[in-house]
Parts: C-alpha cells; structure tokens; sequence
C-alpha cells in the first residue's frame, strides 16, 4: 500500500489551518490546538517546511508563522517533499543507480511513467484545494485525466 507518512499527513493539515487564514502569523501552540496535534510534533513540522521555503517565522510578541507564498502558489508535492524527502513509488524512480535489478528490468519504464503521473498529480493540487471547507468538495477531474481507469479517460 502506499501511503503518506502520519508526519506528513500533519503537514497538509497544519498547511491547510494556515491556508485559511494566510494572512495571519500563528504561534506553534495556536496550531497545535486548532489542528489537535501534540506542540513538539508541530514545531518540527512547521522548522522543516520554513526551512523548505513554504513557510515564514516571524520572532516577536506579534510573530508566529505564515504562509511564504498564497496557497494558490503552493503544490501538495511540495508539501509532501519538505517533510518526506522527493516522492518515489519505487527507489529506480528516485535516481538512476540505486538498484541492482536496474540494466535488466523490464518494468522500469512502466513505473517511471508511472511515478510521472502521481507527481503530476500532486502538483496540479494547490494547498488552497485543501483549504476549502469540508462541504465544497476538491475535484480533481484534471489531475486523473489520462490516467487508464480515472475518470477523466474516454473508452
């Protein structure tokens, strides 16, 4: 199964309180009660995505942490990169080398396609998508299109 980390999980909820108001400066332990995650888990989050350039740290009585960019400007693969490192659904698609099986296999070119397609995916989905309320649903007809079984494809 693939599946996001829980620290990235946290991440995109954390993005998401802050994407709903961009605006406003949020102190860790705001966040950590808006979001119900534990303080010490959102301060790691919030240094690792200000130190990836989406966030930005104010010091002060008025500090706290906004938004660096609208969450228009800001991809779920960006989100996902600042706190799991480049996503890859097999090692061959992270960099050549790191197989052994990799001069002789022959899925290598499926999964590298493959791995295209979920990136581009992740990509076209803006932190503002996830910043909606829960009543106005994300569709994300675009971001399936072309892939064989979504629902964007014509057979």
């Amino acid at each position: 199964m693939l599946r996001l980390s829980r620290l990235g999980d946290y991440a995109t909820v954390i993005m998401a309180r802050l994407a709903r108001e961009p605006e406003r400066r949020f102190s860790a332990a705001d966040l950590a009660a808006a979001v119900g995650v534990g303080p010490a888990t959102v301060s790691k989050l919030l240094k690792m995505l200000a130190r990836e350039g989406l966030l930005v740290s104010h010091r002060g009585a008025r500090g706290g942490y906004a938004l660096a960019r609208p969450p228009e400007e800001i991809t779920l693969a960006q989100i996902i990169d600042a706190i799991e490192g480049r996503m890859s659904l097999t090692e061959c698609g992270l960099m050549a080398g790191l197989c052994s099986q990799e001069a002789g296999c022959q899925v290598r070119s499926a999964w590298l396609r493959i791995n295209e397609t979920v990136r581009n995916a992740l990509d076209t989905v803006k932190l503002a998508d996830f910043a909606r309320p829960a009543s106005e649903p994300v569709l994300l007809v675009e971001t399936i299109r072309g892939v064989p079984g979504g629902r964007g494809t014509q057979t």
